[in-house]
């Protein structure tokens, strides 16, 4: 596998919350959420919530290939439950949780499963590019983010909205009209975006946290090709170098208002042969 990979904290010296790892045949990128200043009722954190799921995740779908995708994410769920069900309690309105990407590469086939708010990026052979996200927790968060959007970032009055926001967020978490995300329920497994597309038609697989889409789906400073381009030339670190660029000449969000100043971003690029 040609794969390419970095991964980097919102700031140096704060625990890095994305997880991403490659196999043979397959990678997967988790970005790990919960609700800032909340008690999780995890003793392990965000960060270890991503990371073991994610490593069972890559584990499950390389070394059972005909198993699909969302039945492997659920199982992997259930796993990193039983892991720390005896030490934390789950039924926090705040436990960690993450979105998560998964890729397959089997006999002709590249198998894809989207849950959040990530994005894979698929190039095709014609040059075309398809972004894969899922939509539900942006439409969800349209729907509520006014107030923060119009803050400040980093001001005492956003904070306050952000806490809000977050709070109203959660509440609409794995349930219909809301949005999906993997938590500590292995249904949620169900309702992932999964679909294949033939393997001989793609040039690359990228896998990206929202903290490195922000590049292009809200600061629109790139169109994907020409991130792709960039990828290409310069490697990831070059494009979340420019990421952080972007924020640090924006850190008020005046021009790109979000919740973050910073956030961590992550990619993975697979260059198929």
């Amino acid at each position: 596998m040609n794969v390419v990979l970095d991964s980097q904290p919102a700031e140096p010296g704060r625990e890095n919350e994305d997880f991403a790892a490659a196999a043979p045949g397959g990678a997967v990128l988790l970005d790990g959420a919960g609700v800032a200043g909340a008690e999780t009722g995890c003793v392990h954190g965000i960060a270890w919530f991503s990371s073991t799921l994610g490593g069972l995740l890559l584990g499950a779908i390389t070394a059972q290939p005909a198993r699909p995708l969302a039945a492997c994410l659920a199982d992997s769920i259930r796993a990193v439950r039983s892991l720390h069900e005896d030490t934390c309690d789950l039924t926090y309105r705040a436990s960690p949780t993450s979105t998560v990407l998964a890729v397959r590469a089997t006999t002709g086939t590249l198998e894809y499963l989207v849950l959040g708010d990530s994005t894979v990026l698929l190039a095709d052979t014609d040059g075309k590019t398809a972004a894969l996200t899922d939509q539900r927790l942006d439409d969800v968060g349209q729907r509520l983010r006014g107030p923060v959007d119009a803050l400040p970032t980093g001001s005492p009055q956003h904070a306050a909205a952000l806490a809000e926001y977050r709070d109203a967020l959660t509440g609409l978490r794995n349930r219909p009209g809301g949005f999906w995300i993997a938590g500590p329920d292995p249904q949620a497994a169900e309702h992932a975006v999964t679909g294949s597309v033939p393997l001989g038609s793609l040039t690359s697989v990228t896998l990206l946290s929202d903290g490195a889409t922000r590049f292009v789906d809200s600061f629109e400073l790139a169109t994907w090709q020409e991130m792709l381009r960039l990828l290409a030339s310069a490697g990831p670190a070059e494009l979340i170098r420019r990421v952080r660029e972007s924020e640090a000449g924006d850190s008020e969000g005046r021009r790109w208002p979000r919740g973050k100043a910073h956030d961590d971003a992550t990619v993975l690029h697979w260059v198929l042969p």
